[in-house]
């Protein structure tokens, strides 16, 4: 059950099955480290699904992929290992300020498309839309850089947290590398099955995946994001945005007290 209402939200939302799954797992007795190894194995599989649709239709860019998960293989690994020696107080403790972080990129994204509308005069614009513009080429925006940095930071955050980074890396690729929305979240999603595999095989090496927990959430969470896909179109901007604020500052705020009580158990 709670992997598919983590699924109907994510598809209604936008947002990676991660940020649920990680304080439902929390909420059920799993140590912080044994949710997020857990967690990856469900966005695994939703992230593989998702990533076939893509490859199917023509959309999956090999090349581009490769180019961010390379990168995130290695700082995945840091990740499970930084988790795995972590306190369980400061795991929960980082996650909360994670959950407060996706709010300001959920921003970056929403910002960059009323750019593209804007500029357009189309309320249905992307930043597809925009001019092609050459943007000022600063350290952080060098192609390598922006690159290793992008795909760094995701891996690193897959490996700790159990997250998949498609709301870090979908900004990033936006800002930094001047990819269109929609390039950007495909690439993502390939990304976060790289990922995934990485952090999957770190954890199991040390026994922090709940292999049954994980599976069954993974297939739940296919289902219920399908479902909550369909249900996106009947609600407004709006809703979508106070709801998504709202769920963040609920689970962070869960996430902090949970902290707290890892400190004083």
């Amino acid at each position: 059950m709670g992997g598919a209402i983590s699924g109907i939200l994510a598809g209604i939302l936008g947002i990676g099955g991660g940020v649920l799954l990680n304080p439902l797992l929390v909420g059920v007795g799993t140590t912080p480290v044994q949710a997020a190894a857990t967690s990856s194995l469900a966005i695994l599989m939703t992230a593989t699904a998702g990533t076939f649709q893509n490859w199917r239709m023509g959309f999956l860019q090999i090349e581009k992929t490769l180019y961010l998960g390379i990168p995130a293989i290695l700082t995945a690994q840091l990740g499970v290992l930084l988790g795995s020696n972590a306190p369980d107080y400061l795991l929960a403790l980082g996650f909360g300020l994670l959950l407060i972080i996706n709010i300001y990129l959920v921003g970056l994204k929403k910002k960059a498309i009323t750019k593209a509308q804007s500029l357009t005069g189309d309320p249905e614009a992307q930043v597809d839309s925009l001019p092609a513009v050459t943007p000022p080429q600063s350290f952080w925006r060098t192609p390598l850089v922006a690159r290793l940095t992008t795909g760094g930071l995701a891996g690193l955050l897959a490996g700790l947290f159990g997250v998949g980074g498609g709301v870090v890396m979908v900004p990033m690729q936006i800002l930094l590398l001047n990819e269109p929305i929609k390039d950007a979240v495909r690439t993502s999603l390939s990304v976060i099955v790289i990922t995934g595999i990485s952090a999957c095989v770190g954890h199991a090496l040390r026994g922090n995946v709940l292999v049954l927990y994980g599976l069954v959430l993974g297939l739940a969470g296919m289902i219920g994001a399908q479902a909550g896909t369909r249900f996106l179109p009947k609600l407004s901007d709006r809703t979508i945005s106070i709801a998504f604020r709202l769920l963040m500052a609920v689970l962070s705020t869960y996430m902090f007290w949970k902290a707290w009580a890892l400190v004083n158990s």
